[in-house]
């Protein structure tokens, strides 16, 4: 058996040293594959090739000798698709200007390997109050601890992307750029930290990172006439800057409750979206994300040109475009979430002691509260300065799309893609407050048409063996994937038991999708549920307290080879549910907190640990 013809194989099979079995064996392993399993796949097999004892392959292939000479390896720690996103794009740049390449999630790098490395860039986030994304954890720990080697050989670079409202600003990136200079490595550039508007740091240090590289490396030759590892992947036809206007199927509250009386905060509303991806060729697996570009709302929008006493019909210049100034703040600018940079500009111009002491060094935590609960209308209000147009545009950071967990399984939903959005709309005392993109898909009618895409994300898959039992925690809208899983699982009919912890405020308004869950314990494709409503009794219980009640059976699960699953969100539950998983372990396994701290990061480096937490 060969190639088929359509398979990226058959392009690049012409003078392969593989014969037509391995080569039909290849094409089975790399079938599906999406680009970073095709990356990490590159990586696996450069690996084998530098171990291997024989030199006659690695003078007979260009990339070969190309990798003798000297390699490039580029390390991600990605919690949401961004920094996977800038690595792949420079991974891709280095290659074709002729660079052996090499591309590795970070809890795919062989640590060990790190004494050995010439040449290293990492691209990694910060996530919450300075922790690593999940998939770094393992790595991050190693470099920063006392087993890694003296590196005084290796040269790096690292691109810390993070957000600016967290005290903790990029805080990974910068442990690790301080750590590798302190172990002996030189620093081929300074490090980049990236704000959420990625690209106005991203950008140029791509651009000065593969400068250095070609330097360092003296390509040999153009990607035309080097032979890849591996089948560069089709570039789709939407994607994150190509989206694809999906026609809205239906728009229903799961929940409407209004706020406790006399107290601020949004009223509870919850909505489950469908959509259309007919046409579109865009496909998924239950654990990806859509992301969507959303437009401010037009209230908002006037708000700020009213406060301001700006005209949006105004024509203004920015990043080599020229625009009215409402579309600019409509599609290009955010304008519900304030970023420090924005902060700093606005003290400037209202020459104000007050913001400028909230930036000052020691202020991050109330500098932090004020980027979470103030949104920019609120200081133009509070704050009045005098502002142009071109003013305003250049202190805003551009429009950055929202990403949600996907609800359902293409093998049951077909062409569609379901969501479970918490609608963000209150009145904090001065006025409407909105959350850009649960605003838009809340206030859009059936038949509208919004700019969608699809995130992957490998690290939160279910098991391959279908036959693994699943532990899924996910209380709010962080029950929207394990959604999906199951119609998956059902789908296939994978004989694995399916657990499900669920918690939110009230059973009677909060229960979210309550009926399918019923009907799925009914039926048995459910085979157990655990409810945590923690306001429907005068002591407080959450899905982590019901995570401790039932330990044994929890650490049985796992034993048995269970994975676990943990999605919502990232500063509270997350770390409250981790804390609970491991005092179960400790208590039901008979282990030391260090032994039980190892047993979870054993689970999350085999990938039976999985985190999509935000």
């Amino acid at each position: 058996m060969s190639a088929s013809p359509s398979s990226p194989l058959a392009s690049s099979s012409l003078g392969s040293p593989l014969p037509e079995d391995r080569l039909a064996a290849l094409a089975r392993v790399t079938d599906g594959l999406d680009a970073s399993g095709l990356w990490w796949l590159s990586g696996y097999a450069a690996g084998l090739a530098s171990r291997s004892a024989g030199t006659a392959a690695a003078t007979a292939h260009p990339v070969a000798e190309a990798q003798a000479a000297g390699r490039l390896t580029i390390v991600y720690g990605s919690q949401t698709g961004n920094a996977k996103r800038l690595a792949e794009q420079l991974a891709r740049q280095s290659e074709a200007a002729g660079l052996a390449v090499r591309l590795l999630r970070a809890d795919a790098y062989p640590t060990r390997e790190l004494k050995d490395e010439r040449n290293l860039y990492l691209v990694i986030s910060t996530q919450g109050d300075g922790d690593p994304p999940d998939d770094a954890r393992a790595l991050v720990e190693f470099i920063a601890g006392k087993r890694a080697p003296q590196l005084k050989q290796l040269r790096y670079a690292v691109l810390a992307l993070g957000d600016s409202s967290y005290p903790q600003f990029c805080a990974i990136g910068q442990k690790l750029d301080e750590r590798l200079a302190e172990l002996g490595a030189t620093r081929l550039l300074p490090r980049g930290d990236a704000d959420l508007d990625i690209e106005t740091i991203a950008t140029p240090w791509l651009a000065q990172a593969l400068a250095k590289a070609k330097e360092a490396l003296k390509p040999t030759a153009p990607l035309a006439t080097v032979t890849p590892l591996r089948p560069l992947p089709a570039t789709p036809a939407h994607g994150r800057d190509a989206p694809f206007a999906a026609e809205l199927l239906l728009n229903q509250r799961l929940v409407t409750r209004a706020s406790s009386v006399g107290r601020p905060g949004p009223d509870k509303d919850v909505r489950h979206i469908e959509l259309s991806l007919e046409g579109s060729g865009l496909h998924y697996e239950p654990g990806d994300a859509v992301g969507l570009w959303p437009s401010n709302p037009p209230a908002l929008v006037d708000a700020v040109l009213a406060t301001l006493q700006l005209d949006g019909n105004d024509q203004v210049s920015a990043g080599g475009q020229q625009l009215p100034l409402r579309t600019w703040l409509t599609d290009k600018r955010e304008l519900t979430q304030l970023a420090r940079p924005f902060v700093a500009t606005l003290a400037a111009q209202a020459r104000n002691d007050e913001l400028n002491g909230l930036l000052a060094p020691g202020q991050q935590v109330q500098l932090s509260r004020l980027l979470a609960e103030q949104q920019v209308i609120d200081l133009l209000t509070q704050y009045r300065a005098d502002w142009t147009g071109e003013e305003l545009v250049a202190a805003l950071r551009p429009l950055t799309p929202r990403l949600y967990s996907i609800a359902s399984s293409q093998k049951q939903v077909g062409d569609e893609v379901h969501l479970t959005v918490a609608h963000v709309e209150y009145d904090n005392g001065h006025g409407t407050r909105w959350g850009a993109a649960s605003h838009q898909l809340a206030a859009s009618a059936e038949g509208a048409r919004l700019p969608v895409f699809i995130e992957h994300n490998e690290r939160f898959r279910l098991p391959a063996d279908a036959s693994r039992d699943v532990i899924m925690i996910g209380p709010g809208t962080g029950v929207a994937p394990f959604r999906g899983f199951l119609q998956e699982r059902a789908a296939i009919d994978a004989p694995g038991r399916n657990w499900l912890l669920f918690g939110n405020p009230h059973f009677r308004t909060d229960f979210l999708y309550q009926v399918e869950w019923q009907q799925a314990l009914k039926d048995g494709r459910l085979h157990r549920l655990d409810l945590a409503f923690s306001r429907d009794q005068e002591r407080k219980v959450y899905v982590q307290h019901r995570l401790r009640e039932h330990g044994r059976e929890l650490f049985a699960w796992l034993e048995a080879g269970a994975h676990v699953y943990v999605c919502g969100d990232a500063t509270r539950m997350a770390r409250d549910v981790h804390a609970a998983l491991l005092e179960a372990i400790a208590e039901h396994g008979g282990k030391s907190a260090d032994d039980a701290n190892d047993y979870l990061n054993d689970l999350q480096q085999q990938g039976r640990y999985a985190r999509d937490v935000y």
